[in-house]
């Protein structure tokens, strides 16, 4: 339990939930931000380190399943709804020849698929993160069903925390 006397000056953390959701809230964020420095230098051992967090991001969606994607599938697939600036990451992806634009027969539809440098790149990737990261993890005890457990979690809280953010938009904002 925490204890409610550490958090009755925050204005985030009224009640006992409000803690523990806070304290959620914060080790995500600190847990996103070392991922994304982990991702950011793996991608540069790996001859990526021209791209950005989220370029690389992307990079792996179009890979995985070694299937070509439309950039409706990648948003979605990455829980995003801007599609211009996803756009201008896989022409950044393009430009660079890690990924190639594909149109589908008989049809209007682009789909990104790796082009073979592209491919060799994020393998290498794969291979540097399971050297460093997954053989030292694996020694957690129980670690395969906490992990399950934890992603089980943040995907209903993601649904969670989208339907109130939709919620919120229809609140008007006070007026000073």
């Amino acid at each position: 339990m925490a204890d409610i006397n550490l958090y009755k000056s925050w204005h985030l953390a009224r009640t006992e939930h409000d803690a523990y959701t806070t304290e959620f809230e914060w080790a995500l964020l600190r847990f996103h931000e070392a991922f994304q420095r982990f991702c950011l230098q793996v991608g540069s051992t790996s001859g990526l380190s021209n791209l950005t967090y989220h370029e690389l991001i992307i990079l792996h969606v179009i890979r995985m399943q070694d299937r070509p994607k439309p950039v409706t599938i990648i948003a979605r697939l990455l829980n995003r709804d801007d599609i211009p600036n996803i756009q201008y990451s896989l022409r950044k992806l393009v430009n660079l020849e890690l990924i190639e634009k594909v149109k589908e027969p008989h049809g209007k539809i682009h789909t990104y698929a790796m082009t073979p440098e592209g491919k060799k790149k994020v393998d290498r990737y794969a291979e540097l993160r399971e050297t460093l990261l997954t053989t030292q993890t694996s020694s957690i005890d129980r670690v395969d069903e906490k992990l399950m457990e934890s992603a089980k979690l943040i995907s209903l809280l993601t649904g969670i925390y989208d339907e109130a953010g939709r919620i919120s938009a229809t609140y008007s904002c006070p007026i000073d």
